[in-house]
């Protein structure tokens, strides 16, 4: 698991009871994750490793459940983040169906 990008998290000095909530609060924890530049890296995480409670990326877990539901063929969201990044840089468009 490659973990660096936690450094860089705006939650990092924050109490993990912030971030694993339910109801309202949770639009608080996704607040923190709006401005954070490394908010894909931490969906990334909580998607390829399945994590089943709090907010991480800007997704809560009923939001991860569902976006995993509907891309069932993605086997590796760290993959296909990695081949995003690069069509954006060399400006080619993304494949109608992608299933990194």
């Amino acid at each position: 698991m490659d973990d660096a990008w936690m450094g860089s998290a705006l939650c990092r000095g924050v109490d993990a009871d912030y971030l694993f909530v339910e109801g309202e609060a949770q639009n608080r924890a996704k607040a923190l994750c709006a401005g954070c530049t490394v908010k894909s890296e931490c969906l990334v995480q909580a998607l390829d490793g399945r994590i089943e409670y709090g907010v991480w990326g800007g997704m809560t877990a009923r939001e991860r459940r569902a976006l995993l539901k509907r891309r069932p063929t993605v086997q590796s969201w760290k993959k296909l983040l990695d081949a995003t990044r690069r069509r954006r840089d060399v400006g080619a468009p993304a494949p109608a169906h992608e299933s990194a």
